[in-house]
């Protein structure tokens, strides 16, 4: 009789584990604690849906919604060129943002997925969105205010989209005028990239990342990407410990003050070790010294430059640090590999459940559980003529005269005649410059605005 009692009460038990609704779960309680949340939600979560969370896809390479849910992604990203198949307009991006995200909810923990785009000086992927000067135009203003002003804007035309996250701001430090993304930074010093990195980052999150409007800002490229020998694009930064840290790293001190949420990693090296590689500077200094708690995601593709097979880059770039993967392309592959490796130990499961904390933490903040759909209240603020009223205040600030001489301003209103020459002068997509509609923008009408021709001719 005992025995049959006891089959009983475990019966029951069970029973009632399996059949507890996901509304008695601690991870969806709102009034609940977010560690709390954190800490419930994982328990419950097995390897597979730990790695997904870990795994991030270029929505063009997701060819199929249902790997939403087979791979339990945990973010989808549009690249610099991965715009919907129905348009570049803000409402087609809303559409798109919510089609994957509806496919995240009908997996077994409906955990929402987080989704990124590079709107590095605006909406800029965006036809029709508000484009700020680059950093390098934003640097010369020299003015924080209007810098986070700037980032409140871009911050309410992303969300307005559905999007959650902004790959920015850049607080490389350009140390050497060949390298071609010299325009992505403030300026040479770091006193810019400190002034101007945590202004764009309040910018951006608000006073509170779970409001409407708030988005998660990322610090990047950790660590030296300006300082490379010769400029090279994704080189080699030889230099001291003393000089890296005294050129390149107050930036991230400073972004982790004003409580960025992400980092990314550097496609870069230092002294010859690949930044996605590099434990030393991802988890003894920004993780454990600076006190870095939210994720640190890989630059695209970032992880597949690191030295030896697919194997080892998934292998010492988890173990190094980097908490979500911008695979972007093949995610099956990604995904297979590091339940491999964690299945076998290679990526303690203490690693696996740290970089997946980290990045529950961050979309629990986010208020994504809540509220994961678009809010479209905010779609007539795209390209407004408030929001243009900023970016064209960043414009007059960004002028910088380099020398006055013999009275030449201010401009008289008549008898004179100006000179304008330069293709760029009458080509808006060239005055645009990079990550505009395109990742390395685009030469004629590619979205609305004045060219400087237009603009002196009225």
């Amino acid at each position: 009789m005992s025995r049959h009692w006891f089959v009983f009460v475990v019966t029951a038990l069970l029973l009632a584990v399996i059949c507890t609704p996901l509304s008695a779960q601690t991870y969806l309680d709102p009034n609940a604690t977010v560690e709390d949340r954190v800490a419930d939600l994982l328990s419950r979560m097995t390897l597979q849906e730990k790695v997904g969370q870990m795994t991030q896809a270029d929505h063009g390479a997701v060819a199929n919604l249902q790997d939403v849910q087979t791979y339990y992604l945990g973010s989808i990203l549009s690249g610099g060129s991965s715009d919907p198949v129905a348009g570049n307009e803000a409402a087609h991006w809303a559409d798109l943002y919510d089609a994957f995200q509806t496919r995240a909810l009908q997996t077994r923990l409906q955990i929402p997925l987080i989704y990124g785009i590079d709107a590095v000086h605006g909406h800029s992927n965006v036809t029709g969105a508000v484009i700020f000067p680059h950093n390098i135009g934003m640097g010369a203003t020299r003015n924080a205010a209007l810098m986070e002003e700037a980032g409140r804007v871009t911050a309410v035309e992303i969300a307005a989209t559905g999007i959650d996250w902004t790959f920015a701001p850049c607080v490389a430090v350009p140390r050497d005028e060949r390298w071609g993304r010299t325009y992505e930074g403030f300026g040479e010093t770091p006193e810019l990239s400190e002034l101007l990195g945590g202004a764009a980052i309040r910018g951006l999150q608000g006073d509170s990342l779970s409001a409407p409007t708030s988005i998660v800002a990322c610090a990047k490229h950790y660590i030296g990407d300006g300082g490379t020998t010769m400029g090279v694009d994704q080189g080699d930064a030889a230099m001291s410990e003393t000089e890296l840290r005294a050129i390149h790293l107050p930036g991230y001190v400073e972004a982790i003050a004003h409580d960025v949420k992400t980092i990314m990693a550097s496609y870069s090296s230092w002294n010859g070790v690949k930044l996605h590689g590099h434990s030393y500077l991802l988890n003894d200094v920004l993780k454990a010294e600076l006190g870095f708690e939210g994720f640190v995601v890989s630059d695209w593709a970032g992880i597949d430059q690191l030295p030896g097979d697919y194997t080892s880059d998934v292998r010492n770039s988890i173990n190094a640090g980097i908490d979500m993967v911008m695979v972007p392309g093949n995610y099956p592959l990604f995904f297979n590999t590091l339940v491999s490796l964690a299945g076998s130990g290679a990526v303690p499961m203490s690693r696996i459940d740290d970089a997946v904390a980290r990045i529950l933490r961050v979309k629990f903040e986010l208020g994504l559980f809540e509220t994961p759909l678009t809010d479209r209240s905010g779609l007539p603020l795209v390209g407004s003529e408030e929001h243009r009223a900023v970016a064209r205040q960043a414009v007059r600030e960004s002028q910088v005269l380099l020398k006055k001489n013999d009275g030449v301003l201010p401009l008289p209103a008549q008898g004179i005649k100006v000179l304008v020459a330069g293709a760029h002068a009458d080509n808006i997509g060239l005055l645009c410059g990079g990550w505009t509609i395109d990742w390395a923008g685009g030469s004629g009408d590619i979205t609305t605005g004045t060219t400087i021709l237009e603009g002196l001719r009225a």
